[in-house]
Protein backbone atom coordinates (compact mmCIF):
# COMPACT_ATOMS: atom_id res chain seq x y z
CA UNK A 1 0.00 0.00 0.00
CA UNK A 2 1.23 3.34 -0.96
CA UNK A 3 3.84 4.98 1.40
CA UNK A 4 3.15 3.16 4.32
CA UNK A 5 6.85 2.94 5.59
CA UNK A 6 7.76 6.70 4.54
CA UNK A 7 4.57 7.70 6.36
CA UNK A 8 5.59 5.59 9.48
CA UNK A 9 9.09 6.75 9.52
CA UNK A 10 7.97 10.64 9.29
CA UNK A 11 5.15 10.50 11.96
CA UNK A 12 7.43 8.26 14.36
CA UNK A 13 10.09 10.51 14.33
CA UNK A 14 8.24 13.60 14.38
CA UNK A 15 6.51 12.64 17.65
CA UNK A 16 9.74 11.37 18.98
CA UNK A 17 11.25 14.77 18.28
CA UNK A 18 8.45 17.60 19.01
CA UNK A 19 5.85 15.70 21.67
CA UNK A 20 6.00 17.43 25.00
CA UNK A 21 7.95 15.78 27.82
CA UNK A 22 5.14 16.95 29.58
CA UNK A 23 2.83 13.97 27.37
CA UNK A 24 3.98 11.09 30.11
CA UNK A 25 1.25 9.04 28.71
CA UNK A 26 0.46 10.19 25.27
CA UNK A 27 4.05 9.90 24.11
CA UNK A 28 5.84 7.88 21.51
CA UNK A 29 5.55 4.78 23.54
CA UNK A 30 2.03 4.99 23.32
CA UNK A 31 1.37 5.14 19.83
CA UNK A 32 3.86 2.04 19.32
CA UNK A 33 1.61 0.08 21.99
CA UNK A 34 -1.86 0.92 19.83
CA UNK A 35 0.10 -0.56 16.58
CA UNK A 36 1.49 -3.44 18.17
CA UNK A 37 -2.13 -3.95 19.89
CA UNK A 38 -3.64 -3.16 16.14
CA UNK A 39 -1.11 -5.63 14.63
CA UNK A 40 -1.88 -8.64 17.04
CA UNK A 41 -5.82 -7.89 16.00
CA UNK A 42 -4.54 -7.77 12.26
CA UNK A 43 -3.15 -11.16 12.55
CA UNK A 44 -6.28 -12.91 15.33
CA UNK A 45 -8.90 -11.73 12.89
CA UNK A 46 -7.00 -12.43 9.50
CA UNK A 47 -7.85 -9.07 8.29
CA UNK A 48 -7.32 -8.53 4.55
CA UNK A 49 -4.39 -6.30 3.25
CA UNK A 50 -6.32 -2.89 2.55
CA UNK A 51 -7.60 -2.95 5.97
CA UNK A 52 -4.46 -3.47 7.44
CA UNK A 53 -3.00 -0.96 6.12
CA UNK A 54 -5.57 1.50 7.16
CA UNK A 55 -5.83 -0.22 10.35
CA UNK A 56 -2.04 0.42 10.95
CA UNK A 57 -1.95 4.06 9.33
CA UNK A 58 -4.57 5.11 11.75
CA UNK A 59 -3.05 3.81 15.04
CA UNK A 60 0.52 5.52 13.52
CA UNK A 61 -1.67 9.05 13.66
CA UNK A 62 -4.38 8.70 16.24
CA UNK A 63 -2.59 10.71 18.53
CA UNK A 64 -0.50 13.28 16.24
CA UNK A 65 -2.85 16.08 16.97
CA UNK A 66 -1.08 16.26 20.27
CA UNK A 67 1.78 17.62 18.48
CA UNK A 68 -0.28 20.35 18.51
CA UNK A 69 -2.08 20.85 21.79
CA UNK A 70 -4.39 18.68 23.80
CA UNK A 71 -7.24 20.47 22.87
CA UNK A 72 -9.19 18.73 20.08
CA UNK A 73 -6.37 16.32 19.12
CA UNK A 74 -8.34 14.24 17.16
CA UNK A 75 -9.65 16.64 14.95
CA UNK A 76 -6.04 18.69 14.75
CA UNK A 77 -5.21 14.85 14.54
CA UNK A 78 -7.24 13.73 11.84
CA UNK A 79 -6.59 17.11 9.33
CA UNK A 80 -2.75 16.66 9.90
CA UNK A 81 -3.46 12.76 8.79
CA UNK A 82 -5.48 13.91 5.55
CA UNK A 83 -2.45 16.42 4.42
CA UNK A 84 -0.01 13.38 4.78
CA UNK A 85 -1.67 11.20 3.44
CA UNK A 86 -2.77 13.31 0.33
CA UNK A 87 1.20 14.06 -0.10
CA UNK A 88 1.09 10.19 -0.53
CA UNK A 89 -1.13 10.02 -3.00
CA UNK A 90 -3.55 7.94 -1.39
CA UNK A 91 -7.34 7.33 -2.01
CA UNK A 92 -9.90 10.34 -0.54
CA UNK A 93 -11.37 7.41 0.36
CA UNK A 94 -9.08 5.60 2.67
CA UNK A 95 -7.70 9.09 4.26
CA UNK A 96 -11.51 9.70 5.02
CA UNK A 97 -11.79 5.58 6.58
CA UNK A 98 -8.34 7.00 8.36
CA UNK A 99 -9.71 9.97 9.76
CA UNK A 100 -12.91 8.15 10.74
CA UNK A 101 -10.32 5.74 12.50
CA UNK A 102 -8.80 9.17 14.50
CA UNK A 103 -12.19 10.39 15.40
CA UNK A 104 -13.00 6.92 17.03
CA UNK A 105 -10.75 7.03 19.40
CA UNK A 106 -12.25 10.49 20.94
CA UNK A 107 -13.62 9.91 24.87
CA UNK A 108 -16.11 8.52 24.95
CA UNK A 109 -15.56 6.17 22.49
CA UNK A 110 -18.16 5.53 19.93
CA UNK A 111 -16.92 2.98 16.94
CA UNK A 112 -19.11 2.82 13.98
CA UNK A 113 -17.62 -0.34 12.30
CA UNK A 114 -15.05 -3.41 12.82
CA UNK A 115 -11.91 -1.61 12.44
CA UNK A 116 -12.97 1.37 14.66
CA UNK A 117 -13.57 -1.01 17.25
CA UNK A 118 -10.40 -2.33 16.73
CA UNK A 119 -9.20 0.77 17.33
CA UNK A 120 -10.82 1.88 20.49
CA UNK A 121 -9.94 -1.34 22.11
CA UNK A 122 -6.20 -0.93 20.64
CA UNK A 123 -6.20 2.50 21.99
CA UNK A 124 -7.33 1.71 25.77
CA UNK A 125 -6.12 -2.42 25.43
CA UNK A 126 -3.81 -1.26 29.06
CA UNK A 127 -6.89 -1.40 30.84
CA UNK A 128 -6.92 -4.66 31.08
CA UNK A 129 -3.22 -5.83 30.98
CA UNK A 130 -0.67 -6.78 33.74
CA UNK A 131 0.75 -3.21 33.53
CA UNK A 132 -2.28 -0.77 33.82
CA UNK A 133 -0.69 0.51 37.32
CA UNK A 134 2.48 1.70 35.68
CA UNK A 135 0.51 2.77 32.55
CA UNK A 136 -2.07 4.26 34.66
CA UNK A 137 0.76 6.01 36.36
CA UNK A 138 1.85 7.61 33.17
CA UNK A 139 -1.44 9.28 32.54
CA UNK A 140 -1.79 10.61 36.12
CA UNK A 141 1.87 11.96 35.90
CA UNK A 142 -0.18 13.99 32.31
CA UNK A 143 -2.78 15.23 34.01
CA UNK A 144 -0.99 16.68 36.39
CA UNK A 145 1.31 18.48 34.19
CA UNK A 146 -1.41 19.50 32.35
CA UNK A 147 -3.07 20.98 35.16
CA UNK A 148 -6.49 19.00 34.88
CA UNK A 149 -5.71 17.36 38.34
CA UNK A 150 -3.62 17.46 41.21
CA UNK A 151 -4.19 14.99 43.86
CA UNK A 152 -3.84 11.22 44.20
CA UNK A 153 -7.21 11.44 45.57
CA UNK A 154 -8.82 13.39 42.20
CA UNK A 155 -6.60 10.70 40.38
CA UNK A 156 -8.33 6.96 42.11
CA UNK A 157 -12.04 9.23 41.36
CA UNK A 158 -10.98 9.72 38.23
CA UNK A 159 -9.83 5.98 37.18
CA UNK A 160 -12.88 4.97 38.79
CA UNK A 161 -15.69 7.22 36.95
CA UNK A 162 -13.14 5.78 33.56
CA UNK A 163 -13.30 2.03 34.55
CA UNK A 164 -16.85 2.07 35.32
CA UNK A 165 -18.02 4.47 32.23
CA UNK A 166 -16.04 2.17 29.60
CA UNK A 167 -17.04 -0.30 27.62
CA UNK A 168 -14.50 -2.16 25.12
CA UNK A 169 -16.08 -3.65 21.91
CA UNK A 170 -14.69 -6.24 20.57
CA UNK A 171 -14.97 -9.61 21.24
CA UNK A 172 -11.50 -10.30 22.11
CA UNK A 173 -11.38 -7.28 24.82
CA UNK A 174 -14.84 -8.24 26.03
CA UNK A 175 -13.59 -11.42 26.66
CA UNK A 176 -9.72 -11.05 27.45
CA UNK A 177 -9.70 -7.52 28.52
CA UNK A 178 -12.75 -6.85 30.66
CA UNK A 179 -12.36 -9.60 33.43
CA UNK A 180 -8.44 -8.04 34.33
CA UNK A 181 -10.37 -4.78 33.95
CA UNK A 182 -12.51 -5.08 36.25
CA UNK A 183 -10.01 -6.31 39.04
CA UNK A 184 -8.51 -3.13 38.61
CA UNK A 185 -11.76 -1.31 39.23
CA UNK A 186 -12.27 -3.72 42.10
CA UNK A 187 -8.71 -2.92 43.98
CA UNK A 188 -9.36 0.98 43.43
CA UNK A 189 -12.87 0.78 44.70
CA UNK A 190 -11.22 -1.28 47.75
CA UNK A 191 -8.32 0.68 49.00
Amino acid sequence: MKGYRTLRNQVLSNLEANLPKSLTYHALEHTLDVLNVCNQYIKRDKLPEEERYLLRVGAIVHDMGFLKGSANHEEVGASMAEVLLQNLEVDQKDIEVVKGLVMATKIPQNPQNHLQRIICDADLDYLGRSDYPETSLKLFEELKNMNVISTAGQWKDLQIDFLRAHHFHTPFAINNREPQKQIWLKELLDS
